[in-house]
């Protein structure tokens, strides 16, 4: 897809046909455009929550490995939004947002069990794309930027995610 000049876009989708749980964000910020890797921010709480959740070693692991190994668990990554112009990482700042197909992603999972938003601006305009489809999971952003909650509080509700993977 060719970008119209000052529009930022996220990457493909990280599943395949043994996808349970698939985790959305919003779009990728300007430190995980700038090294290609979905949350690839180093203060993102992305990774070692989804190591607590899964009880694996994911921080450790290069991105590649991180990525097998969430597919191997029944886990996807993708985005709510293809994408949209934003000055700077701030989900706030996000206009003229152009949506990814997830009604055909998620009509393409044979396993899929759950959607997970991560954020509340993913579970906005996520929930109004899906529907009632499938059941949905809100969680707090792992996002640096979205820190009122502890570590080990935003943990406990992603840990919610496990009754999908079981």
């Amino acid at each position: 897809m060719s970008l119209r000049e000052g529009r930022k876009a996220g990457f493909p989708a990280v599943v395949d046909a043994h996808t349970r749980v698939l985790i959305l964000g919003s779009l990728p910020g300007d430190a995980s455009l700038a090294v290609a890797q979905y949350y690839g921010h180093p203060g993102n709480a992305f990774w070692r929550l989804l190591e607590g959740v899964l009880k694996t070693p994911l921080v450790a692991l290069s991105y590649e490995s991180r990525l097998t190994t969430l597919l191997s668990r029944g886990v996807g990554l993708w985005d709510v939004i293809a994408e949209a112009k934003r000055p700077g990482s701030l989900d706030a700042a996000i206009v003229d947002a152009e949506a990814n197909d997830l009604l055909a992603l998620v009509g393409a999972l044979p396993a899929l069990r759950g959607v997970a938003f991560n954020g509340g601006t993913a579970a906005k305009l996520g929930g109004k794309l899906l529907g009632a489809r499938l059941p949905t999971l809100a969680l707090p952003s792992s996002s640096p930027a979205h820190a009122a909650r502890s570590f080990d509080d935003k943990l406990a509700l992603w840990n919610a995610m496990k009754a999908w993977l079981d």
